[in-house]
């Protein structure tokens, strides 16, 4: 019957630890498998991340690659199924309004919309992009777009306050 205080370890389960600086017979005396001087040999050293040992680390050997253009921000994208279900016949879609219902997140670049799915609500419609389809959806469902740019988007906090 097993019972707590018959319980024992697994065999090899647990290791004794490595006691350094216990005299050259152990093997680990004198430098305690340190080495001779030099950062490492002493306490509190820490290697930088990527350090190799004064070599020229693997991240400055390789070539710099790509270009991050000024003027080109993130966009969060939006579908029209998305709008058809959360707003209601008449409704002011803006940027500030997706992001803060937690539809859209907030990129810089602002949000865009896709034709993906139908829309039957006429909706007025303010965001930093729409795709040709989305468009044309929104038009023949007598709804009006209206192009803002994205650094005019008022921010989250006046879009909740309002």
């Amino acid at each position: 019957m097993i019972e707590l205080h018959t319980l024992k370890k697994a065999p090899g389960s647990r290791k004794n630890r490595k006691r350094i600086g216990r005299g050259p017979a152990s093997g680990t005396g004198k430098t305690s498998g340190k080495g001779h001087k030099g950062g490492q040999a002493r306490s509190g050293y820490h290697r930088k991340f990527g350090f190799e040992g004064g070599q020229n680390p693997l991240h400055r050997r390789l070539p710099k690659r790509g270009f991050n253009h000024e003027k080109r921000w993130p966009m969060a994208v939006v579908n029209l199924d998305t709008l058809e279900e959360l707003f209601e016949e008449g409704a002011e879609v803006t940027s500030a309004n997706l992001v803060a219902r937690g539809i859209a997140q907030d990129f810089s670049g602002g949000v865009k919309l896709l034709a993906r799915g139908e829309l039957k609500k006429k909706l007025t419609v303010k965001v930093q992009a729409v795709s040709a389809g989305a468009r044309a959806k929104i038009e023949a469902a007598g709804g009006t777009i209206e192009i803002s740019s994205a650094n005019a988007q008022p921010s989250v906090a006046e879009a909740q306050a309002s």
